[in-house]
């Protein structure tokens, strides 16, 4: 008898949907049907799709149901890039279980901006064709269709087919970025300080600067999870790069480390609170004001500031009173199609401030915390923005957010899904970007991982030190990797109980986007000059920043620490799990790391340790 097929729960309930709407009489033609309101999304989305497709094909990443025709489409801005071929996902994979891994030196890490983008590839981004007030709307969106086509076709012709990384191929997205540019009077351009190069394109840069005549504040955005020397290297060098550019450091988490790798929320420390408090809105402001130079009244939002931080309780928690309200302003997509770019700066006394960035750098973040209070959702998954904003911080200044967009550039693609741009739960093949994190962290000793060879009753280590022991012996190649803490976790497929390497590669990527497993580069010369900047006399700037104090060593416990006889990893089961963590921000204190000695052994992290990085003295 042949095998049947297997047949997912959704189609069985667009099957029994089907014979209901016959059996109504309904062919599924009708304007109140579902297969019709399907059908309305997808002619809607072919109407909208402006990407390569004749050229290249496109994914489209992070599906949203759709909802009744007349409302909002959640899918007009998601993700769209260019698909792998199967041949390619498959040859990865074998790499994969082949390849052993290797440990890669701390010079490897050093990583140029010209690296990245380097000038001889043309790598640009599209630009707003002109247009005018005679045009019709349809005449616009058609010649910024075309002027779209006309730039991907010159991009693709200048580089070869696979060479460039994942970029953004939805024109509605890059449309987003144009009316933030237009709009704004001081641009906020938000990298993570893991790897600021990779999300500081120089030609977005340039034409900002130069075309538009605006100015640039780079904040270098997570600021808490890097050395402070390191933040101080690149804070340097890319100053150095480009003279003029104004450069803050932010961090909406100050003092609230991950004391643990599977630890799922931040340890609130005793003098850390909500988002009043984050640090690094006070730069911001000061920029702005060297920028406008007393043409706009700014006395207004650092009176807010001082507000919101007398609005926070002593326990952390936001209090009502006192805190100011936040006028939030939506736009229509004619109002903003058809919108002139202003050549007039800081019109009526008012400061707009545009937030860009590549996704899952932290700008909702970062705007929440000049607000002092969450009023756009968070999200580690990429392209969780889906529409534009603006918001009046004050009646003197107001902030524009805008999606995640990420531009063509010639780095690895294993290292952009690190970095974050890329949905982890949307990739085919996660083992080789499993690989390109464990030869540049000590993966080892951080996860305690045992070789797959090694489990079993029969090979059981009896303590500690034998497992440290036996670990290095073996040759360990990115699938054994998955294997190993898929067993060290737990995870399990639903048939055949075997090791759910999928999930375990998941799960290791989710550590590394977060933090927890923490992977940065550093600027070109940092090991030569280490020495140099520990000794900086701007460091107890950096640490004040980050909320530690210059005797603190992260991975310790605190004072007041409390211990569990429950195993951590119990407590921690599904930490890495949930894909739309939107509750990072809620700060609620987790027990500490368990003291040496107490109960099972921990997976203590010291987030230095992790980078091979001295502490800081």
């Amino acid at each position: 008898m042949p095998r049947k097929k297997p047949f997912s729960t959704k189609q069985k309930k667009k099957q029994m949907q089907v014979k209901r709407e016959r059996k109504r009489g309904e062919p599924g033609s009708g304007p109140s049907s579902r297969n019709a309101s399907v059908e309305r999304g997808m002619d809607r989305e072919r109407q909208s799709d402006t990407s390569d497709s004749e050229t290249t094909d496109v994914r489209r990443i992070n599906q949203q149901p759709d909802i009744r025709e007349g409302r909002y489409d959640p899918n007009r801005f998601r993700l769209h890039f260019e698909k792998e071929s199967k041949e390619e996902v498959e040859r990865r994979k074998k790499l994969a279980r082949e390849r052993f891994l290797g440990q890669m030196l701390d010079e490897d890490l050093e990583v140029d901006i010209t690296d990245v983008y380097p000038t001889e590839k043309g790598l640009g981004f599209p630009r707003r064709p002109p247009w005018n007030y005679g045009m019709t709307r349809e005449e616009l969106l058609r010649k910024e269709e075309k002027s779209y086509r006309e730039y991907l076709s010159d991009l693709h012709s200048r580089n070869p087919l696979g060479s460039l990384s994942h970029f953004e191929h939805n024109l509605e997205t890059w449309r987003q970025l144009w009316r933030v540019l237009e709009m704004s009077d001081v641009i906020l351009l938000i990298v993570d300080i893991r790897h600021p190069v990779l999300q500081f394109p120089p030609t977005l840069y340039r034409y900002i600067t130069e075309e538009l005549h605006k100015q640039v504040v780079l904040v270098l955005n997570k600021a808490d999870l890097c050395p402070p020397p390191l933040v101080l290297a690149w804070r340097h060098y890319l100053q150095t790069q480009f003279p003029g550019l104004h450069c803050t450091c932010f961090t909406s988490h100050p003092g609230q480390p991950y004391s643990t790798v599977l630890q799922k929320k931040r340890v609130r420390k005793k003098g850390t609170y909500g988002w009043g408090h984050a640090g690094g809105p006070t730069h911001i402001l000061k920029a702005c004001q060297q920028i406008t130079a007393g043409k706009v009244d700014l006395s207004s939002w650092e009176q807010k500031i001082q507000r919101d931080a007398v609005a926070m309780g002593p326990d952390g928690e936001q209090s009502d009173e006192g805190m100011d309200c936040v006028l939030v302003e939506h736009h229509s997509d004619v109002a903003m199609e058809m919108s002139s770019p202003s050549q007039e700066l800081y019109k009526d006394g008012i400061l707009t401030i545009g937030c860009i960035g590549f996704p899952n750098v932290g700008k909702s973040s970062v705007l929440n915390s000049l607000v002092g209070r969450k009023v756009v959702s968070v999200s580690r998954t990429p392209g969780h923005t889906k529409y534009f904003q603006t918001y009046y911080l004050t009646p003197t200044v107001k902030l524009c957010d805008c999606p995640g967009l990420v531009f063509p550039s010639v780095v690895n693609k294993q290292l952009q899904i690190l970095a974050g741009i890329y949905p982890v739960s949307q990739l085919q093949e996660p083992y080789t970007s499993v690989g390109y994190l464990c030869e540049r962290t000590p993966f080892l000793s951080v996860l305690k991982l045992r070789h797959p060879s090694e489990q079993g009753p029969q090979h059981a280590p009896k303590g500690g030190e034998k497992e440290r022991e036996q670990g290095p012996q073996h040759r360990w190649t990115a699938w054994d990797v998955c294997e190993a803490w898929a067993e060290r976790r737990g995870y399990k497929t639903a048939k055949a109980a075997r090791n759910d390497v999928y999930r375990a590669a998941n799960s290791l990527l989710r550590l590394a986007v977060d933090g927890r497993l923490c992977l940065v580069l550093r600027p070109p010369g940092y090991n030569n000059q280490r020495d140099q900047w520990e000794s900086h006399p701007d460091l107890a700037e950096i640490i004040a920043l980050q909320g530690r104090g210059e005797e603190e060593r992260p991975g310790e416990e605190d004072e007041d620490g409390e211990s569990s006889s429950e195993p951590e990893e119990e407590r921690d089961r599904d930490a890495d799990d949930d894909e739309d963590g939107d509750d990072e921000d809620e700060g609620v204190g987790l027990p500490a790391a368990r003291r040496e000695g107490k109960g099972p052994p921990s997976l203590t992290v010291n987030m230095f340790e992790v980078l091979r990085e001295n502490e800081c003295e």
